[in-house]
């Protein structure tokens, strides 16, 4: 794990990985015990790698008892606010096909993750392999992301959907 200047973390980070590893930026804000945030439950912030996976966390960076995995990679831009109990999830964990996923213990597909800029995760948000969230945009509390959000938009739901553009 490489970490810029001013990362604080409240609680217990949970950090496990190999290889490529895990990158934090500068001014980075880590919550990971439930009395700091109400709606944490009793969840902790927890940062793994697998294989040749690997997560770039940017500066300004807010994650609140969030559950980040990556078996290839997992960006996440600068000035980003991720709610409390968001899963981010680059892989399938398990191949889909029944008889690939009783002979091997390969994680399935994987496909990598881009939060970019200013974006918004809402609480207990899962945000799923493959998705590049845009610029600014915003994802509501409880969505499911399975598919690109541009940037400017606000997407909710499950499967999450267009809602309006930021700015109305």
């Amino acid at each position: 794990v490489s970490c810029g200047i001013n990362l604080s973390v409240n609680g217990r980070l949970f950090v496990h990985g190999k290889k490529a590893g895990i990158s934090i930026g500068d001014n980075v804000v880590i919550h990971s015990v439930a009395t700091v945030n109400p709606t944490s439950g009793f969840n902790h912030t927890y940062l793994r790698t697998e294989g040749d996976g690997m997560i770039v966390i940017g500066n300004n960076v807010g994650i609140s008892h969030a559950n980040i995995i990556s078996y290839s990679s997992v960006t996440i831009e600068d000035n980003v606010l991720i709610g409390s109990g968001t899963k981010i999830w680059d892989t399938d964990f398990h191949p889909v096909d029944y008889v690939e996923r009783v002979q091997n213990d390969a994680p399935g597909t994987t496909r990598p993750i881009v939060i970019h800029e200013g974006a918004f995760i809402g609480a207990c948000s899962i945000i799923l392999k493959g998705v590049t969230i845009g610029k600014h945009s915003v994802v509501g509390a409880g969505s499911v992301v399975r598919k690109d959000i541009p940037d400017n938009e606000i997407w909710a739901g499950n499967p999450a959907r267009f809602i309006r553009n930021v700015c109305g």
